[in-house]
């Protein structure tokens, strides 16, 4: 072999030797960077969640609010139809007929 043979044959090794380690790592960037991909997935996929969690507590906080402030309002506009009825029945004077009487009816 001569001298210029080995350069040849020695340039010749490096250039596969550099692609082989070039493919591994572009192989172990690739999966590093799909590790990473798959990492910020399992946190947008948490992310989610407790915003879902977060919403599904508010909306039952509302809903509990809504039903409170009905059942209170329930409660006043019966109290106010009982005083009203109070003070009919103590002044009615009994001379003309009871407002129930005289209720139309729908």
């Amino acid at each position: 072999m001569t001298w210029r043979q080995a350069v040849l044959l020695s340039c010749f090794s490096a250039v596969v030797l550099l692609s082989m380690l070039r493919e591994g790592t572009s192989v172990s960037v690739g999966t590093m960077q799909m590790a990473g991909e798959e990492a910020s997935e399992v946190e947008n996929r948490q992310k989610l969640r407790v915003d879902e969690l977060r919403r599904e507590y508010y909306e039952e906080q509302r809903n509990e609010f809504e039903n409170f402030v009905e059942e209170q309002n329930d409660e006043q506009e019966e109290r106010s139809r009982e005083a009203v009825e109070q003070w009919r029945q103590w002044h009615y004077d009994g001379l003309h007929p009871s407002y129930l009487y005289n209720r139309h009816h729908t």
